[in-house]
């Protein structure tokens, strides 16, 4: 692979050399399901674990970093990603099989490459990857789940790489797993882990995963831009109920609108920006509590900076 130049030519002495490739401005509405938001500072899609080892290594404690998958689960704020947005490419894609129920995954490897992998090895256990429209790094890093069981179900260890560049291998129990969380830091990338089934039969497991597929066919929008399940669900609700219950379904601001198929997925139905979809996320949030007086929690991750903040500060996951 081709090195890039040195980045002191470009007027930036802050950044460390690669071997991938570090895009200066680099768009990131087509990066991301909902296809809105800014740009990120700088993305960086290293070629391999070294070179990302290398790069945090080298970098300036003071830059902020985030790890990006196929941003299936992410409103990316119209003011952009100050810092450097990490994404795994093909080099950290990869899945193999360990012994008779364990695979080791890269976190580039999307959920249904895994339950496929694990279905053609007779691996039982994983098929409910087969509807979590992810990467195995953001799966990890959020507990993932669907149709009754969850990444922490599965783990049994992950490696990351720190912000200061240390490989690091963690157990499941350090993960700190509740509902949708880990307690992995934002600026700690998920690039491996290990997930353990059990012994199974392939047509089982593949009839499940097709059982799968078609319920979320039914189901879910899938075939628009989407950012998937919007909000967590409150101890003994669904979010969607709560939803409808408050009178959203089909709720719009400017062209973001509340599905009407699942009313727990937000849309853009063309060219809404970010800020119109989490208003509107915000709105359902404010109805849900008016009618029902239950928290809506966000399970969508929201990063980055509004479009008129001056203060190019990374934003974090909030409530």
């Amino acid at each position: 692979m081709m090195v890039n130049q040195s980045l002191h030519a470009q007027g930036d002495d802050t950044l460390p050399m690669v071997r991938g490739r570090l895009t200066p401005s680099a768009p990131l509405a087509p990066l991301v399901w909902f296809k809105s938001g800014g740009t990120a500072q700088w993305l960086f899609e290293p070629a391999d674990v070294d070179d990302l080892v290398a790069f945090l290594g080298d970098l300036d404690p003071s830059i902020a970093i985030m790890g990006l998958g196929l941003g299936s689960n992410l409103i990316v704020r119209d003011g952009g990603v100050p810092g450097v947005v990490v994404r795994l490419g093909k080099a950290f894609a990869s899945v193999e099989q360990l012994d008779d129920t364990t695979l080791r995954c890269g976190a580039g490897a999307a959920g249904i490459l895994v339950a496929s992998r694990a279905r053609d090895a007779g691996i039982a256990g994983l098929e409910f990857l087969r509807g979590i429209p992810g990467t195995v790094g953001g799966f990890v890093r959020m507990n993932g789940g669907a149709y009754g069981r969850e990444v922490s179900d599965i783990l049994t260890s992950c490696e990351v790489v720190t912000r200061s560049g240390q490989r690091r291998t963690l157990s499941r129990e350090d993960l700190g797993y509740t509902y949708r969380h880990s307690s992995l830091p934002i600026d700690a990338i998920v690039v491996a882990a290990e997930l353990r089934g059990s012994r199974g039969d392939p047509a089982v497991i593949g009839a499940e995963m097709d059982r799968i597929a078609a319920e979320r066919e039914a189901s879910q929008p899938l075939r628009s831009r989407t950012g998937g399940s919007t909000f967590k669900n409150p101890a003994g609700h669904k979010a969607w109920a709560l939803i409808d219950q408050a009178g959203c379904r089909g709720l719009t601001r400017g062209d973001a609108q509340v599905s009407e198929k699942h009313c727990n997925f937000l849309l853009n139905l063309g060219s809404a920006t970010s800020a119109d979809i989490e208003t509107l996320g915000e709105e359902v949030r404010d109805k849900v509590r008016a009618t029902s007086g239950v928290e809506l929690e966000w399970e969508i991750q929201r990063v980055g900076v509004f479009a008129d903040d001056a203060n190019k500060e990374l934003v974090g996951v909030t409530k």
